[in-house]
């Protein structure tokens, strides 16, 4: 309750979630441009900005500061844009070079004002890593200003950013300024930066920029979703973290907010339900016992094929596909749940339902029209077809299958003289 009842803590509460929800938001855009690093460039950047406005003014006033990050940030975008556009260097190595020498001015200017007299007490160590505690009512005006504007321009310019985000090419043919919307999308990633450098450090400042935006993309392929996700995931992380930072004040803000938005980030890249790693693996599974499954049923077909006058059993089955006896009736046990498979006279003879002797027909067509074609059109031997016969007939689709039907002229038999079986409203039956 004491802990609530902290005036600060509100202060530094209400500035943390606006910047992380700012940063959340424009960093989605940065991450769709395939420039992630851009951030991590500028915030290291804004250091030396940073230490000149004290060495200038002898202050610790915040605005003062954030406008000496803001000129310096501006000017480390300026260099890196000159740089790529004027030589041969690529952006990644562009910003490797920007980041290095400017954090390196921005060390030694700050290792030469902590030798200055008082220079131990500027506080300025605080910019590396952050300290979101020492936030006042004032700081979180410019805060929200900063917060504002960058959300307000964004809105504004979100289709253009859309259009540039995904085709920058398209966006110049129908007279969208491209050059233009890239310096302002540098700018307003420079507010963000300088923004953000008392609250999560220049070190970590990218985490910010970057996680957000790649946790809600897990989760939609829409854009606007994206932005609104990645805002609530940064704001959520910029809450969690100062609370966290002022329960145990011996650790900087930063490193809070940053283990708070990876934690959203690797729930999000595990439990995301499309793209999430959890999902894939579903899927993989799933996909995998449907292939077994059809291949059971494909396997009856023919069994009942090569011998009419006997039953299948399980260990035909299991033998033809080579498969444990476990996993064979386990597999037929869900065919006939499913209504393709029946129990024979005895309990280890398996037969094929209507249903089930339609689909496995139509496996073996597609695998068999499916040999034709690789013999026909690739030249392929007889002996070198059966193998990805065996992969396509589960991915092939009734549209692919009725074209290849109609370009093979509805053969009747497969290059190993077995018939193809066709349904009772196209070809020969």
């Amino acid at each position: 309750m004491m802990l609530w009842a902290n005036t600060n803590l509100h202060f530094v509460l209400v500035g943390t979630t606006l910047f992380g929800f700012s940063a959340g938001v424009l960093g989605c855009f940065a991450f769709l441009r395939k420039r992630s690093l851009i951030g991590d460039a500028l915030a290291h950047a804004a250091l030396p900005g940073v230490c000149i406005a004290y060495l200038l003014t002898g202050t610790k006033v915040q605005g003062v500061l954030i406008l000496g990050a803001l000129g310096s940030g501006l000017i480390a975008s300026y260099i890196l844009n000159a740089i790529v556009r004027h030589s041969r260097i690529k952006e990644d190595a562009a910003i490797g070079l920007v980041l290095s020498v400017f954090f390196g001015i921005g060390i030694m200017l700050l290792t030469h004002i902590q030798h200055l007299p008082m220079g131990n007490q500027s506080g300025l160590d605080k910019f590396l890593f952050g300290q979101a505690a020492s936030l006042i009512g004032k700081d979180l005006y410019l805060f929200g200003g900063l917060a504002a504007a960058v959300i307000t321009v964004t809105f504004l310019a979100y289709k253009e950013f859309k259009v540039i985000a995904f085709d920058p090419g398209y966006a110049e043919t129908i007279g969208i300024p491209v050059r233009r919307m890239d310096v302002l999308l540098t700018l307003l990633i420079v507010t963000v930066v300088t923004a953000g450098l008392q609250a999560v450090g220049v070190v970590l400042m990218a985490a910010m920029l970057i996680t957000p935006a790649a946790a809600a993309r897990q989760w939609t392929n829409q854009l606007w979703r994206m932005l609104l996700l990645a805002g609530i995931f940064g704001a959520v992380a910029g809450s969690a973290g100062a609370i966290a930072s002022a329960v145990a004040p011996r650790m900087p803000t930063g490193p809070w907010i940053v283990m708070a938005i990876t934690a959203i980030f690797v729930v999000s890249i595990v439990f995301a339900p499309q793209r999430g790693i959890l999902a894939r693996v579903l899927r993989q599974f799933r996909n995998a016992t449907r292939i077994q499954q059809e291949n059971v049923l494909k396997t009856l077909y023919r069994l009942m094929e090569d011998a009419p006058q006997s039953t299948p059993t399980v260990d035909m089955v299991r033998r033809y596909r080579h498969l444990s006896i476990r996993r064979t009736l386990h597999l037929l046990k869900r065919l006939q749940r499913m209504g393709f498979v029946s129990e024979g006279t005895r309990p280890e003879e398996w037969l094929l339902t209507a249903d089930g002797r339609t689909r496995a027909e139509a496996l073996v067509r597609r695998h068999r029209l499916w040999e034709v074609y690789l013999t026909q059109y690739l030249q392929l031997g007889k002996g070198h077809v059966h193998a990805d016969a065996e992969e396509i007939e589960h991915v092939l689709t009734p549209e692919l299958e009725q074209e290849l039907e109609a370009l093979l002229g509805y053969p009747v038999q497969d290059p190993h003289a077995r018939p193809i079986p066709y349904s009772r409203d196209g070809g020969p039956k």
